[in-house]
């Protein structure tokens, strides 16, 4: 009896290792295949990628720039962080902006079709680099609208060429003190699925986030793939480390009293307490300053362009 059971027991044992044995084979030929997919749509879409711009010799690399229409007055938009593919991101506010104004959209390093880089990406480095750019096309008055973490990057810059920046425009911008930037991010994590070819793969299940956009088919096409090449790239990972100690180092910057300063922001942001005031207390003391809330999401230019490019010709006028 006794040797029945354990002869049982030893089959039963015999199929769970085998089970475990299967399970870990499949598990390894999932991940070789993730693997290999991600580097042949990588070596596929790269020839598939549609240049766009020009691009600027910036510190021995490559800055992609983006320049259209030709208004006597300049406004340089600069991207918020992670934002793939900022010229093809900020179409609708390009074509909103293009029939008033000269529109000029910098790539910084890292994104769009822009060279990588290693050198750290803290705030003076980033700004250095930026206007490094506008330097060699030559343009040297203009007003920077930036979205998101380019409302720290535009304090910064704001502050150090006053000269050159006629005015600065915040589209949902992020604001030295708000709360919750002292986050970890679990970075090695993260260029592991960029590296496994997973993070294609989550991408592709959740869905394009441009699908009910007002973006042509190509235009969606386009993002998708640069999507692929730069999402947590070496350099924009380089960033994500830097986001906490850029805030940190900007939180006793004011923006210069006499810089005409509008916030276009969110009416109703739930992640961040305080939005609205935060904002409200950034231009009290500005000779002009302006904060107008839009319904809409983090990316208000994706959907409120138009609204955004009414007030903003409403506010420079009122300035005038």
């Amino acid at each position: 009896m006794k040797m029945r059971e354990g002869t049982r027991m030893k089959k039963a044992l015999n199929i769970i290792l085998k089970s475990i044995g299967v399970i870990a084979i499949l598990i390894v030929l999932f991940l070789a295949i993730v693997f290999i997919v991600n580097i042949v749509c990588n070596k596929s879409e790269q020839g598939k990628i549609e240049p766009y711009g020009q691009s600027v010799t910036v510190d021995g690399k490559k800055m992609n720039v983006l320049i259209q229409g030709k208004g006597e007055e300049t406004v340089v938009l600069l991207p918020g962080f992670g934002t793939s593919a900022p010229a093809l991101d900020f179409k609708p506010l390009v074509e909103e902006l293009s029939p008033f104004y000269k529109v000029v959209v910098v790539e910084p390093f890292g994104y769009g079709l822009s060279d990588g880089t290693d050198k750290e990406r803290n705030t003076a480095n980033i700004v250095s680099e930026i206007h490094e750019a506008l330097q060699q096309l030559h343009i040297d008055r203009y007003t920077l609208m930036g979205h998101s973490i380019a409302g720290i990057y535009g304090l910064d810059y704001a502050n150090k060429y006053p000269n050159e920046v006629s005015a600065f425009a915040g589209i949902d911008s992020s604001v030295p003190t708000q709360g919750g930037m002292d986050v970890k991010f679990p970075i090695k994590t993260f260029k592991l699925l960029k590296d496994s070819g997973l993070l294609r793969m989550i991408t592709k299940i959740s869905g394009d986030p441009y699908a009910s956009l007002p973006y042509d088919d190509k235009t969606k096409a386009q993002i998708r793939m640069i999507t692929n090449k730069n999402m947590n790239n070496s350099t924009t990972l380089n960033e994500m480390k830097n986001i906490y100690p850029n805030f940190v180092a900007a939180r006793n910057l004011t923006f210069p009293k006499n810089l005409p300063v509008i916030f276009f922001i969110q009416a109703n942001n739930t992640g961040v307490k305080r939005w609205i005031p935060l904002h409200e207390e950034q231009v009290k003391d500005s000779v002009h300053g302006k904060v107008i809330t839009l319904d809409g999401e983090h990316y208000l230019h994706h959907t409120k362009s138009k609204e955004i490019v009414e007030n903003f010709r409403e506010f420079m006028k009122e300035i005038k």
